[in-house]
């Protein structure tokens, strides 16, 4: 085990951006292949990148979620595919810590380690003797195909009583994989459907789940005091995700204005695009949009970063304020996009046209279920009313 001085921010953001036109090069191969390619993932691992959620001791960054927030959505602006594992690896790396320092030890024995996870709990574990038998099916295993763990959730039976979710680390390779990723958008996740038949999990990999995300408990000593695991995990989760939708709107638009000189709009005296009005109120209306939801990830990012430092409580409202800043990033995102899609003209949905792999994969972005504008904003609007959430993922 070694201790490794973190990166700064602009600096992991810069290594971000470095890898942009590798990523880039490979975003049709990635879609046509559904699986993230072998240089794009060298490149994450040169580049440190990896690093970001593991913990110090391993040779890890603990990189505050800001940081994080800036290096997924410079990702995602490469390609949304590579933006949303690096998410979901983040996250998986995030829950890890919270697992006993043992089971860590063998996690983390590779600092570049890649660890997928499902917070839905499609599996049922029972008790053995020394652990648990786990048989479940979960799709939307995101980065199961290059990742060596997964932290997938369950259900585990309780004699006597109401089965409970926990949280379980899983060897990838002790995974089924069925290939069924065939979609319209965020193909290069290849986020496939696993299985687990009968498999024996041991005890300390198992951790019960509401306990760790909504009274922030967990069962590292060595991370306790680590600013990076004194957030709440739904509240971090959100952050990162809303960062992929940010992202993808920076994607967009940059798609755009580099498709825009010499344009002209169809059937029109127009000869030059960039001189039309309505032309003029679309990009501004994008470039609003565009910062609505930069506002919305850096606000959630940035209430992270700072009760993380004081080890201040949250109230269950700026719980409910992380999944709406969540919500609300991925709506203006999304609606960004649309508006530079539509005056990207009937030219853009060639295949070879960036503009129509972002908009495919902004609208796949925005119908996750725990993504999905409409249900964050109502979850928001029950907690000012003073109602309970209805929902454990707060």
């Amino acid at each position: 085990m070694t201790n490794t001085e973190a990166p700064p921010r602009p600096e992991l953001a810069g290594r971000a951006t470095e890898l942009v036109d590798l990523i880039r090069k490979h975003a049709g191969w990635q879609e046509e292949n559904r699986l993230l390619h072998e240089e794009v993932l060298q490149g994450l691992r040169d580049t440190g990148l990896l690093k970001m959620r593991v913990p110090v001791r391993y040779g890890g960054y603990e990189s505050d979620t800001s940081t994080v927030c800036d290096v997924i959505a410079e990702l995602a602006r490469a390609d949304v595919s590579v933006g949303w594992t690096m998410n979901t690896w983040m996250i998986g790396c995030w829950l890890a810590g919270l697992f006993p320092d043992e089971v860590q030890d063998e996690i983390f024995a590779d600092p570049d380690v890649r660890i997928g996870n499902s917070v839905s709990p499609n599996g049922m574990a029972v008790p053995t003797d020394g652990g648990y038998l786990l048989n479940g099916r979960w799709p939307f295993s995101t980065g199961i195909l290059h990742s060596q763990w997964f932290a997938h959730s369950a259900v585990m039976a309780v004699e006597g009583g109401d089965p409970v979710p926990v949280v379980i680390a899983i060897p990838a390779a002790d995974l089924t994989i069925v290939d069924d990723w065939h979609t319209v958008g965020m193909r290069g996740t290849g986020s496939v459907t696993t299985i687990a038949e009968n498999l024996f999990v041991p005890q300390a990999r198992v951790l019960p789940m509401l306990p760790l995300i909504l009274q922030n408990q967990h069962l590292s000593e060595r991370n306790a005091d680590s600013a990076v695991w004194r957030v709440p995990f739904s509240p971090s989760a959100a952050a990162l995700a809303g960062a992929v939708a940010l992202g993808t709107a920076r994607a967009a638009r940059e798609a755009f204005f580099e498709r825009l000189p010499g344009r002209k709009i169809t059937y029109t005296g127009y000869e030059l695009q960039v001189e039309a009005p309505l032309t003029h109120l679309q990009v501004a209306e994008a470039a609003v949009k565009l910062d609505e939801a930069e506002f919305h990830v850096r606000r959630a990012a940035g209430r992270l970063d700072a009760k993380a430092r004081t080890g201040e409580p949250w109230t269950m409202e700026e719980r409910a304020a992380a999944r709406m800043d969540m919500g609300a990033a991925t709506l203006r995102a999304k609606e960004s996009v649309d508006v530079l899609n539509t005056a990207s003209g009937g030219s853009s949905i060639y295949s070879h046209v960036p503009m129509q792999r972002i908009e495919r994969d902004m609208q796949t972005i925005s119908l996750h279920g725990v993504l999905h504008p409409n249900t964050n904003l109502e979850l928001y609007g029950r907690v000012l009313c003073g109602l309970e959430p209805n929902t454990y993922l707060i």
